[in-house]
């Protein structure tokens, strides 16, 4: 049952005679941990990254830009961009510290949040899980046979005070790198590495419960708009098999028949997406042969760390055939950086932004800038799911600044080109017929980078070393480029019918 990928029909204009599409939403992507401040430290909530900071193995989040003292100042900025959405993460950890101890302040000052962007005219994208949970669960508790109705209880509990503020959600924020970074990669607590087994198990758990929790809202807010997003990654394993996964069912797929329509959708994949060398050959090669799914998956079973059987997990299978709701995806979201695995080793002692870089990875600050492939991504994802419109839930570029010295990126890229050539490529996408409905820019500010201070993706930088709370806006980036200007006249230019916005200055 493969699907060819087919290229949609281009077209003209928008059913509006603009160039965008009646509703579309332009905003800028946050994540509570990122810039909150106040956990892990005496007396204040800890999640899963509690330990990792007293170790001394990442950098103290300590206050990072403040937005739970002054979430005004962070909202004030996104209205004046001329914004339609702001997205936030409501954090788990903060609400409830102890196991049954619920903090209703925190809650009541969510909701207070929430209204400070509907009052700015801001449409609230709300993020239920993003990469944290409270530490008294564990670092494994995806692992756990119990996280997905756990997880399920925390959301009725968000739901239960907030569903009425809010018609547009994400579940968890990238599946496939919370599961992949925590038990693959090594990046994220637990930091396991190569244990594929637990990540094929983690993964299903957490598909499992953006099921439940799509049902959940959709309980409390019939016409709520529900998503997960996963991170653009050219393993067919790494991102569009959850997604598969999730739509398999409103594709007319029998259930017998998922394994034999995985192999050919993956197949599918890479032929709209060629190898670009032997090592992505090898990662395609070894991610099909470890995968859950498809002709692997049928032939073993993974197994746990513990060393015991842990089956073919399919409880996210389960879920989505036993739904009410014939598809548990009201849109498609991606995030979209630099999708192409290969493209991220680099030899130990290549040069980088700063200096050399002797880790065998590429830094955040030197991901290739690929525009062109953005507009392919687009297309390609509306010719396997035509039914559904697509969010751009983040996209950005990353700089580094390091004890207060800001690097310009090595092949010279600044943020406003960046906003400028990516915005160009969904535009192309819209005009070649793709049903792109929202763009939201990671992010607003410099915030906690998941373990350091040094990735910088914000429109607006922080000065880390000077100001009244230990910091201070900028009124740049930190490249002392002015990209909120330049977000702020594109996003005006498009809507008034202006292409030449999205040309060079």
């Amino acid at each position: 049952m493969a699907v060819d990928f087919v290229p949609p029909s281009p077209r003209t204009g928008t059913p509006s005679g603009g160039i965008l599409p009646d509703g579309f939403l332009f905003g800028v992507a946050t994540a509570g941990f990122q810039i909150e401040g106040g956990f892990n430290g005496p007396g204040e909530p800890a999640n899963n990254w509690l330990r990792w900071e007293q170790d001394g193995r990442v950098e103290p989040s300590g206050n990072a830009v403040g937005f739970w003292e002054r979430p005004e100042e962070a909202l004030d900025r996104t209205a004046d961009l001329g914004c339609d959405s702001f997205r936030l993460g409501l954090e788990w950890a903060r609400v409830e510290p102890r196991e049954g101890d619920i903090d209703e302040g925190a809650l009541a000052k969510y909701g207070e949040i929430i209204d400070g962007c509907i009052e700015r005219g801001l449409k609230p994208l709300v993020t239920l899980h993003h990469f944290t949970h409270p530490s008294w669960l564990g670092e494994d508790f995806w692992l756990r046979p119990d996280s997905p109705d756990r997880y399920l209880a925390w959301v009725e509990l968000a739901l239960s005070r907030l569903a009425t503020k809010v018609r547009l959600w994400v579940t968890i924020n990238e599946i496939n790198v919370l599961a992949f970074g925590s038990w693959l990669l090594g990046i994220f607590p637990p930091g396991r590495l190569m244990a594929f087994g637990d990540a094929a198990i983690a993964t299903d758990n957490l598909l499992t419960g953006h099921v439940l929790a799509y049902q959940a809202i959709h309980r409390a807010s019939p016409g709520a708009v529900v998503t997960t997003n996963n991170a653009c990654v050219s393993g067919y394993e790494f991102d569009r098999l959850m997604t598969d996964v999730l739509m398999a069912r409103s594709l007319g797929v029998n259930r017998d028949e998922l394994d034999d329509w995985i192999d050919g959708r993956r197949a599918a994949h890479y032929g709209w997406l060629p190898a670009s060398g032997p090592g992505e050959r090898a990662f395609r090669r070894l991610s099909a042969m470890t995968s859950a799914f498809g002709s692997a998956g049928r032939r073993h079973p993974l197994r746990g760390h513990n060393g015991t059987s842990a089956g073919i997990p399919r409880r996210a299978v389960d879920a989505v055939y036993a739904s009410t709701h014939e598809r548990t995806l009201d849109v498609v979201g991606l995030d979209y950086y630099d999708p192409m695995v290969a493209r991220h080793f680099r030899a130990p002692g290549h040069r980088t932004a700063g200096g050399r870089g002797w880790h065998p990875t590429r830094a955040l600050w030197d991901d290739v800038v690929d525009p062109t492939g953005l507009t392919r991504w687009l297309g390609a994802q509306q010719s396997v799911t035509p039914e559904a419109p697509l969010w751009v839930v983040e996209n950005g570029l990353c700089n580094r600044v390091r004890n207060g010295h800001s690097y310009p990126r090595l092949d010279g890229w600044t943020r406003s080109g960046y906003l400028r050539e990516n915005l160009n490529a969904v535009v192309s996408a819209i005009d070649g017929g793709v049903p792109v409905a929202g763009y939201w820019h990671w992010s607003l500010v410099d915030n906690y980078e998941w373990g350091s201070y040094q990735p910088r993706f914000g429109l607006y930088g922080v000065d880390r070393h000077r100001g009244g709370r230990g910091f201070r806006w900028l009124d740049t980036d930190s490249l002392g480029d002015d990209a909120g200007a330049t977000y702020r006249r594109i996003m005006s230019g498009l809507r008034a019918g202006d292409r030449s916005v999205l040309d060079g200055e």
